[in-house]
């Protein structure tokens, strides 16, 4: 057990020499004589003093971590770190110096700040403040004012402006004066300066015509100063206002042979003279337009105010130039069709695979010149309109023969106009007026009406709105129809049309009830629309089939229309697949519904209002139908040939036409026709799906199938696909590479190693170790220092506290004591003069 602190107390005075056994008179002597043995008592009791207070010093909280590498004996004393106790002192001294005043001047407003001479200096005697003092205030006598005006003494400082100096009161001569009578009286300096002579024959008369060596040598008064400033100034006001009505009078005769110089600008000297305008009719001397003149001769003031408010509100109405674009270079055009293109795939893309669009993602609309218009137009009309609809023409020919473009048609001179035509040509504004602007129309249907309705010539009128024919007709058919908006009544118009004038006619039929021409053809043309669809149908179920010629050019003014009117066109194209739901049946004129739908909409959309159902039912048909006729073959192979046509751009995979075409071919109604079609269409299916992962789990089942239907082509084809795919095809496989063997790696020895130190071979790591341990460090001490602040705000603010509250409560005990004691005083006096008046 460890001893007492008051046994360590003795003890350590006994080893200091302190105390101990009794000295001798001798040898107390000799010790007192002895300079430093106070000294060393001293020293000796202060370390004691510190040993024996544990929170004096700072040690280490736990011994060294490696003992035998330190270079001190076991038994050596504790290092000291610190001193605590000093280091708290020393801060709160400091705080009190800095902290302390700034604490009591807060939130304090006003005050007086002495800041006279050594005032705030606690070195300097009062002796040396007062001579301080009284030197400055000497210097400031002695100096004086550089800038005073009153001052007479010739040492002062002499105020210059423009290199010369200033004269005052007696110095003030004639020309100083007379340039300030000029500079504060003239309205027209430039005047001045030329007239420079003609100023000093006037000061000289002002004189009196005195010679200037003749004039009195006193000096002038300030009144005789002023007064010949006036007069020089009312001099030169009255030579300014001569100059003025000389200029006035040049001006007048100039103003007076304006017209001859205006004739002679124009060329017009030779012509003969107009006719005198008489005096009576003009009111100046100044010519005038003659036709003017005759037009205000005889009229009144009130006519002549209502001209002039015409003629301002006709000023007011006239249209103000527009800048005009700059024209592109053809790099710029190509570089800006070159970004529709790619922002149209984008979109086209985006679609494809179902991600959300908007019209403001497409391309940007900006204006262009009408040339850029024009030449945009001659592009698209010389695009193949074929590959757009999906129909196949002959090589080389860019349309069939006999089809022409659906809006690019030429109308015929003599084509019978409507009503609402003649009277649109009988109005006063042109052709391109005629169009409602009200109906928004695109380019391709202000194209279509630019052609529609050309320039025209004279043309006879219309009897009861319809014009007369003229004697040798370029047609047997008609040039005006009925707008029909059913299928009956297109029936009823197509009842005497041959096959082949059909396109002519449904060509007629849309110029005459263009939207641009009226309000209502809108909605007929729409009707007009719908009504096609419903004829394909009809023509394509036909006993003797019409001619596919026929069919494919109402398509494509289907497709043509299909632009003005996507809502009705694609509504009645869903009416026809809802019929084809319910049937499950499909007929001609369903295939040939399914085949205008493939080239009318996008078939690449992920999700189409129109393309999506009919895919959907063409998969259901030839998943749930098993080929039981050769009818079934044959539309089995049509249908399977669509869906791969839909599928061109998408290539999406529909596994219902591998199972129908797989069918088909083992079918006994199969004819080697029909199985020559099912085998393009796995060809088609081969080239579409090449890229696919799974293309030899789809194709492979076909290659019985097509042995059995004996297309020996299509079966070599399809196996060297298949074998190409079997080749990209591989297992994953390890890096095939010999085996590495471990690193061995000798040790470092450090010569002098140091455990308190970092041996890291990264400079920069242990760079950034450092800086991290340092901005710890130093983030900790400032956060102990603001610790320490805030701790003696709060003392201090408490003892702030506590001495308000003290000297409180003595005051009111203070107080409280004084009315005691004044009211002890005045219940004795009370008391007594009680007794006193009871003994009397």
């Amino acid at each position: 057990m460890a001893p007492s602190q008051l046994k360590r107390l003795k003890a350590s005075l006994r080893e200091q020499g302190i105390t101990g056994p009794q000295k001798s008179k001798k040898q107390k002597k000799s010790q007192s004589k002895s300079a430093d043995h106070h000294a060393q008592k001293a020293s000796a009791l202060a370390s004691i003093r510190e040993s024996f207070n544990p929170f004096e010093f700072k040690h280490l909280a736990r011994p060294e971590k490696f003992e035998y590498v330190s270079a001190q004996p076991a038994n050596a004393p504790k290092k000291i770190l610190g001193r605590p106790g000093v280091m708290k002192s020393k801060g709160e001294e400091l705080r009190r110096k800095s902290l302390l005043p700034e604490m009591n001047r807060k939130n304090k407003v006003g005050g007086i700040l002495d800041r006279r001479i050594g005032e705030n200096d606690p070195t300097m005697s009062m002796e040396d403040r007062m001579m301080a003092r009284f030197e400055r205030e000497q210097q400031r006598k002695r100096d004086g004012n550089v800038f005073d005006l009153e001052g007479g003494d010739d040492d002062e400082v002499m105020l210059t402006h423009g290199g010369q100096s200033l004269q005052f009161d007696d110095e003030i001569g004639e020309e100083d004066y007379d340039a300030a009578s000029i500079a504060g009286s003239s309205d027209d300096e430039d005047g001045f300066l030329k007239k420079k002579r003609r100023r000093e024959d006037v000061d000289g008369e002002v004189d009196g015509g005195a010679p200037e060596e003749e004039q009195p040598e006193r000096k002038k008064t300030k009144a005789e100063v002023m007064k010949e400033v006036v007069a020089k100034s009312k001099a030169y006001k009255y030579e300014r206002q001569t100059q003025k009505e000389d200029d006035d009078e040049l001006r007048d005769e100039l103003d007076k042979g304006l017209p001859d110089v205006l004739a002679a600008l124009y060329g017009h000297i030779n012509q003969k003279p107009e006719p005198e305008v008489p005096k009576h009719a003009s009111n100046n001397e100044f010519g005038i337009n003659a036709d003017r003149a005759a037009l205000l001769a005889g009229t009144t003031q009130q006519d002549k105010d209502r001209e002039y408010d015409k003629r301002v509100r006709q000023l007011m109405q006239d249209e103000r130039a527009k800048p005009t674009e700059r024209t592109k270079t053809e790099e710029e055009k190509a570089r800006e069709e070159a970004d529709r293109l790619k922002e149209l795939e984008q979109k086209r893309m985006k679609r494809m695979r179902g991600e959300p669009t908007s019209d403001d993602e497409g391309p940007q609309k900006k204006v262009e010149d009408d040339d850029d218009d024009d030449d945009e137009e001659d592009a698209e009309s010389t695009r193949d309109d074929a590959a757009e609809f999906g129909l196949t023409t002959a090589p080389g020919q860019l349309r069939p023969d006999g089809v022409e473009d659906e809006d690019d048609f030429i109308m015929d001179d003599d084509l019978i106009a409507t009503d609402s035509e003649a009277d649109i040509s009988d109005d006063e504004s042109d052709a391109g007026s005629a169009v409602d602007d009200t109906m928004a129309m695109d380019d391709d249907d202000a194209d279509f009406l630019k052609n529609v309705l050309p320039e025209r010539k004279e043309q006879p009128k219309a009897v009861n709105g319809v014009l007369t024919l003229g004697a040798e007709p370029t047609s047997k058919l008609a040039f005006t129809y009925a707008c029909p908006r059913s299928h009956e009544e297109l029936l009823t118009v197509f009842k005497a049309v041959a096959p082949s004038d059909i396109s002519t006619v449904i060509q007629r039929i849309r110029a005459l009830y263009h939207a641009g021409l009226s309000a209502d053809n809108k909605n007929k043309l729409a009707d007009f629309a719908c009504a096609l669809i419903d004829h394909v149908a009809y023509l394509s179920n036909q006993t003797p089939a019409a001619s596919l010629a026929v069919i494919e050019a109402m398509i494509r003014h289907v497709h043509s229309m299909s632009r003005s009117y996507p809502v009705q066109v694609a509504t009645k194209f869903r009416e026809h697949l809802k019929q084809l739901q319910v049937s499950n049946d499909p007929t001609p004129g369903d295939l040939a519904i399914l085949t205008a739908i493939g080239t009318i909409f996008p078939t690449s959309d992920h999700f189409h209002q129109v393309v999506t159902p009919a895919v959907t039912l063409m998969a259901r048909w030839m998943g749930l139908t098993t080929p039981a006729s050769a009818k079934d073959v044959a539309t089995g192979a049509f249908i399977a040939a669509v869906c791969l046509q839909y599928q061109k751009l998408s290539k999406r995979y529909i596994p219902e036409l591998i199972r129908y075409t797989s069918l088909s071919l083992r079918s006994q109604h199969s004819t080697p026709a029909l199985s020559t079609a099912h085998a393009k269409n796995i060809l088609t299916a081969a080239e579409l799906w090449s890229t696919s992962p799974a293309f030899i789990e789809i194709f492979t089942p076909l290659l019985a199938p097509l042995r059995s239907a004996n297309q020996a082509s299509t079966l070599q084809n399809l196996r060297a696909r298949l074998s190409l795919a079997r080749s990209k095809r591989r297992p994953l496989l390890l890096h095939n590479h010999r085996p590495l063997p471990i690193t061995m790696k000798v040790p470092k020895f450090e010569v002098s190693y140091d455990p308190n130190k970092h041996y890291d071979a990264d400079k920069e790591k242990a760079e950034s170790i450092r800086l991290q341990k340092e901005y710890r460090r130093e983030r900790k001490g400032a956060m102990r220092e603001l610790r320490k602040d805030s701790n003696f705000i709060a003392r201090e603010s408490l003892k702030e506290k506590k001495e308000k509250d003290k000297a409180y409560e003595t005051k009111y005990r203070r107080l409280v004591a004084e009315i005691q004691g004044e009211e002890g005083r005045e219940k004795n006096s009370y008391e007594r003069e009680k007794k006193k008046r009871q003994r009397g």
